[in-house]
């Protein structure tokens, strides 16, 4: 095997956790949370005036999404348990489809980021060995790359509408989980594999770009105590907060 082939070793964490990632995960889960409110408000409570499919509306729930993979994906080289923590993320989302299945179906969550960041978890136990061998620069530019190349495989194409696939690829909730959504298929949250797992391996590869880098060295160590700690327990908070959004509202109303 030639020396351009080998495996790039990944600089091994001294701390199972930095404060600057925790902090920006409890950064985002309160606007996660204030995001589902205006929804629930919205959608639930029927309060008008607020157009959930503006611009600046797609865009704050977008920003939630890509920082939520985004930091999956830079800290799972940081992790020791993958398989646990996939295993538990991924069961995590089953919970949440068969709770919003049982309780309110016209609400349902079928394939949300749960399950697509615990599916990305366990795919990258059998897909370090190969991923391990791509410069962390390359590999991040190549991960955008498919990412936008793939971003429209929803709606039936490729590289930005310009390759059309075939239609009988959309049928049945394996084409959903994979991201050819099918014509029938609903779900008001829905992350597939396509495109969403190139964005979880550009996390990946960041990391692998910047964790030698004294600029790193010195930043992960920032800490908001008080977001660090919602940071620490994000899983859980996201797992109650629409429940207990739900009964406060119902209280409202």
């Amino acid at each position: 095997m030639t020396e351009s082939f080998r495996a790039i070793p990944i600089p091994a964490a001294k701390s199972s956790r930095y404060g600057l990632l925790d902090t920006v995960r409890g950064l985002v889960i309160i606007s996660m949370v204030f995001y589902h409110l205006v929804w629930d408000l919205v959608h639930l409570l029927g309060v008008s005036g607020i157009d959930m499919r503006s611009s600046g509306m797609f865009l704050w729930q977008r920003s939630i999404c890509w920082t939520f993979i985004l930091l999956s994906g830079f800290c799972w080289p940081l992790g020791r348990r993958h398989l646990r923590r996939g295993l538990t993320v991924f069961g995590a989302g089953l919970l949440v489809t068969a709770v919003t299945l049982a309780v309110m179906p016209q609400n349902r969550i079928v394939f949300g980021i749960l399950t697509l960041l615990g599916s990305c978890m366990l795919l990258l136990i059998p897909l370090e060995k190969l991923l391990c061998r791509i410069p962390g620069a390359a590999g991040l530019a190549l991960s955008l790359l498919l990412y936008f190349f793939t971003a429209d495989v929803d709606r039936g194409y490729l590289a930005f509408g310009l390759i059309p696939l075939p239609q009988n690829w959309y049928q049945g909730n394996l084409a959903a989980y994979l991201g050819f959504l099918p014509p029938d298929f609903y779900s008001t949250d829905y992350f597939p594999l396509l495109p969403w797992m190139f964005l979880f391996l550009a996390g990946y590869f960041l990391y692998r770009t910047v964790s030698g880098s004294d600029i790193w060295r010195r930043i992960r160590v920032w800490n908001v105590p008080a977001l660090s700690f919602l940071g620490r327990h994000s899983l859980l908070i996201y797992l109650l907060h629409q429940p207990l959004l739900y009964a406060i509202i119902q209280l409202a109303g």
